[in-house]
């Protein structure tokens, strides 16, 4: 999944004049600004705090979609930071453009509520210790569980048409969960995108990118440019795989953006590679969610 020590990289990147904290605190806000900038044409949403009961407990979870009508749906995991006042914006501004969007707390089943707040950092040893474990404690197996009951819980949604497929989008350690979890319910994930994925072709033998035979999505695989660097092989077992299976594909490396660069409120946030990458989301679900 999400590697540690990619994500203490991008701390020393941060702490030795990649940004200071006060540029961050001000790209953070022009981020955030940018984000909740309605796109044309924006749907009026509205959004509220869910619990969705599992097989193995009840996960909270946030829920936007446009206030009237049916709509494909999206079920987004985070990164290791979890759920948080940055994806529920993000959530909202894609439902803005017409999706009912589910944003889970993925760590549920140890801990409910934020377990990253404003002003933390991940190199603080006190927080990896918290963190880490929280993200080693997922497993394929309640990987499996979670997508299910996920798709099974937005599909009862009144905003939602199940006529259209589903969407599922992961960061960082959420892309071995996209990947799962379309392989998992294949019949309802039409399309699948990663930002940063961590982990997601290996050359272990269970390797997320395994998966794909049984998958009947088309994807979007956003690389960042030192992840490519560290493992320059990652982009080609997708490719090739997806050709091999014969799934329509866009991977892409990302120069200049850092792993982390697309949640609005990371330390290596990039603006244009993470406009780039939502734009690229937003044509992969009008193909493949009509």
């Amino acid at each position: 999944m999400c590697d540690e020590q990619t994500e203490l990289d991008n701390e020393e990147f941060f702490k030795q004049g990649g940004m200071s904290r006060r540029g961050f605190t001000a790209l953070s806000a022009a981020a955030l600004a940018a984000c909740t900038t309605s796109p044309a044409n924006a749907k009026e949403v509205a959004e509220q705090d869910v619990k969705i009961t599992t097989p193995d407990g009840v996960c909270d979870a946030h829920f936007v979609a446009p206030s009237t009508g049916k709509h494909a749906a999206v079920l987004v995991w985070p990164d290791i930071m979890g759920l948080r006042p940055a994806f529920r914006t993000m959530g909202k501004r894609l439902a803005e453009s017409g999706y009912a969007v589910l944003t889970v707390n993925p760590y549920y089943r140890k801990v409910q509520g934020e377990v990253f707040h404003a002003g933390e950092s991940f190199s603080d040893p006190a927080v990896r210790g918290r963190l880490v474990p929280l993200m080693q404690s997922l497993t394929p197996e309640g990987n499996e569980t979670d997508a299910k009951a996920f798709i099974a819980w937005l599909d009862k949604q009144k905003q939602v048409s199940t006529s259209k497929k589903v969407a599922t989008t992961g960061y960082c350690m959420g892309g071995p969960l996209v990947f799962r979890t379309a392989a998992y319910v294949p019949e309802r994930v039409g399309a699948a995108a990663t930002f940063h994925g961590g982990g997601i072709a290996t050359d272990k033998p269970n390797s997320p990118h395994l998966l794909i035979p049984k998958m009947k999505a088309s994807f979007l695989c956003c690389v960042a440019a030192n992840d490519d660097k560290n493992d320059p092989e990652s982009k080609t077992r997708l490719r090739e795989g997806f050709a091999a299976a014969n799934l329509p594909a866009e991977v892409e490396v990302y120069d200049g953006c850092q792993h982390g660069w697309c949640p609005i409120d990371s330390a290596v946030y990039n603006h244009d590679g993470a406009e780039k990458a939502w734009s690229r989301q937003l044509a992969l679900f009008e193909k493949a969610l009509a």
